[in-house]
């Protein structure tokens, strides 16, 4: 949406194929969903290489623009006629490949998922919490930005205007919440003293912008909180989350798991939890951005048979479901 809004906005009049390199270039990114076993880690990570500046901004768009630039070759050698009147600008193509590209991590990365922005010298993550992963708002004015763009295009009106609108919108409401998570972040740190805190996440909700659900790592503990500007400011904040990723049986746990060592590659604030069963002891990593422990949304869990009479069969079973 937010390379078809800029295409509205009147970006893609400057090209044949403009919309085109704007859409697929802001979705572009998202081709490493199809390379998660890659042997290549930075690939393999979702928002890994193809979202940081070398991956996505730099390398990507001018592939795009090429495969756009032969396709347009191979149906004017074909003969085909085009609804525009636009003449090929492959300088603007590329142009507005890389515009479109760009869109994707600026986005990603104001989310709490965030981004290896300089992926592939460094796998450190960049996050600006400044909208929630599907923000309703923004969706909402980008689409009506488009729609009456486009329906104002269709009876030959002037119709760039709604679409910059809705850009100009998009950008003072992020431009709003990102202030509002550097004074939910600035409560953290003044609750914290002299104490050092890192790892702060401000996860704003679904709809209610202004509030932020706050954690933080200090030590081997998380602590939560929760960030109001028009409602009490900052809450109460818990006792201490141990993150237990030292715990022998977690580390016997990531060694014998692959997905729990692939997780660990994407979680920034990863928390254990172990349950001792009878023949059994289930371990569960999660991340403390989307809930603690196992009752995390991402959670992955793997078992650790226990040597004991009576529990040869469960021994064997468990290590054939490794």
């Amino acid at each position: 949406m937010a390379g078809w809004a800029l295409g509205q906005a009147g970006l893609k009049t400057k090209t044949r194929k403009g919309l085109a390199a704007l859409i697929l270039g802001a979705n572009m990114p998202d081709i490493d969903v199809f390379f998660g076993n890659a042997p290549w880690d930075p690939l393999a990570i979702h928002r890994g290489f193809t979202h940081g500046i070398v991956g996505g901004v730099l390398v990507m768009p001018p592939i795009l623009a090429g495969l756009l630039w032969l396709l347009d070759r191979w149906q004017v050698g074909r003969g085909k006629g085009f609804k525009s009147e636009l003449n090929m600008h492959f300088g603007w193509l590329l142009a507005l490949s890389y515009i479109g590209a760009a869109t994707h991590p600026l986005l990603d990365m104001l989310t709490t998922y965030s981004v290896q922005l300089l992926s592939p010298f460094s796998n450190r993550w960049y996050h600006a919490d400044g909208l929630f992963i599907i923000d309703v708002w923004v969706w909402l004015a980008l689409a009506l930005g488009i729609g009456i763009s486009k329906a104002r295009e269709k009876k030959g009106c002037p119709w760039t205007r709604p679409a910059r609108i809705a850009v100009a919108f998009v950008l003072a409401y992020v431009g709003v919440n990102l202030v509002i998570t550097e004074r939910a972040n600035a409560a953290v740190r003044e609750w914290a003293g002299s104490r050092h805190v890192e790892a702060i996440f401000a996860s704003p909700p679904p709809v209610e912008f202004w509030r932020r659900d706050l954690v933080w790592r200090k030590g081997d503990c998380y602590h939560r909180s929760k960030y109001d500007p028009l409602g009490g400011g900052f809450g109460m904040v818990t006792t201490c989350q141990p993150t237990n990723m030292g715990a022998p049986l977690v580390r016997e746990a990531i060694r014998q798991d692959p997905r729990l060592r692939k997780f660990l590659k994407w979680s920034i604030l990863p928390q254990a939890d172990t349950i001792r069963e009878r023949c059994r002891i289930r371990v569960a990593i999660g991340d403390a951005r989307y809930g603690e422990g196992r009752r995390s949304r991402l959670a992955r869990e793997t078992v650790l048979p226990i040597a004991a009479p009576g529990c040869a069969q469960n021994l064997d079973n468990s290590r054939s479901n490794s």
